[in-house]
């Protein structure tokens, strides 16, 4: 099955090279690799261009409305039965994942697999959280529990029968994305334990106490334009979990 991996970018030039050598790295060989840049302005466009001859890349740099406008954009030139996003920041955890995740949809009536996530902050190697995603429950979604999207992978056609990112939201458009999956769609998932990509620990979310707060109106806002009613302490309790997530050194 050809799976087509989005890395939505901008201004990652920091960073970009090590998210594409993890790609690079994938024993996996039927893919399709989509990076959408938002137009850098630092050398984030001419490091993904020094990659051309080493992969096939399919790479649009032009303004856009966000990260979501940008997964948008991807999910749409995306030619591949299987569908995932791979952050700008972010690498796989090793280099069977792609194989792991193709083997994952092989003979089984899926929509979509998802697995772990391992956060890491200075040093790609030191884990700072661990997103021990689990079985769902709509119990444990009611509580702030959700689907990391980087571990997130979905039949192409699930964006045609459940619709895209809304890029009205600016911080938590995946968490709504998956919410609506899950809740409206009642997508069939499977989870598999393990470990899927290594995430930077330092999103836009949790920026500042402001973006925080900017964030949990978003999460609750995911459940009203779905016509949902917000669970009783909602946001206490998915900062708890997210506590949970924390590795004692």
């Amino acid at each position: 099955m050809k799976i087509s991996l989005i890395t939505p970018t901008y201004n990652s030039a920091a960073t970009i090279a090590r998210t594409i050598d993890s790609v690079l790295e994938q024993d996996y060989t039927d893919l399709e690799y989509i990076i959408v840049d938002g137009a850098s302005t630092d050398k984030t466009q001419e490091i993904i261009l020094s990659y051309q001859d080493k992969i096939d890349i399919k790479f649009i740099s032009e303004p856009d409305q966000g990260i979501y406008d940008a997964m948008n954009k991807g999910v749409k030139l995306a030619t591949g039965e299987i569908v995932g996003i791979l952050n700008s920041d972010d690498v796989f955890d090793n280099a069977k994942i792609l194989s792991k995740v193709a083997e994952s949809f092989t003979g089984l009536e899926v929509e979509g697999i998802y697995g772990d996530i391992k956060y890491f902050a200075d040093d790609i190697n030191k884990v700072t959280r661990y997103w021990f995603s689990g079985y769902y429950q709509e119990a444990k979604l009611n509580s702030g529990w959700i689907i990391p999207h980087p571990a997130l992978f979905l039949l192409r056609s699930v964006y045609d029968k459940c619709g895209f990112f809304r890029t009205d939201f600016k911080i938590a458009g995946d968490y709504e994305f998956i919410l609506r999956l899950l809740k409206i769609y009642h997508l069939n998932l499977k989870y598999i334990s393990t470990v899927l990509v290594r995430m930077y620990d330092g999103g836009v979310s949790g920026s500042s106490l402001e973006q925080r707060k900017k964030g949990w109106a978003e999460l609750k806002l995911a459940w009203q334009v779905n016509n949902l009613k917000v669970p009783p302490f909602f946001i206490l309790r998915r900062v708890l979990s997210k506590i949970s997530q924390l590795v004692i050194k």
